[in-house]
């Protein structure tokens, strides 16, 4: 199945690499996988609990 998602990378991202990753609609979850290693592994991560996560970096709950 993850042959056949479409990955989106950042807008943000630039031209030259560096630490970015991509996202996937799959069926109930969403994909997260490094763009620099597009044939690697991947993560599978509920829609709600990506959402709070990115929410708090947002906010600058998080030290990152």
């Amino acid at each position: 199945m993850i042959n056949q998602v479409t990955w989106r990378k950042s807008s943000h991202s630039g031209g030259e690499g560096g630490q970015c990753v991509e996202l996937a609609s799959l069926d109930s979850s969403v994909g997260v996988r490094d763009s620099k290693d597009p044939q690697g592994p991947h993560l599978s991560v509920g829609r709600e609990a990506l959402a709070g996560l990115l929410g708090r970096i947002k906010s600058g709950e998080l030290d990152l």
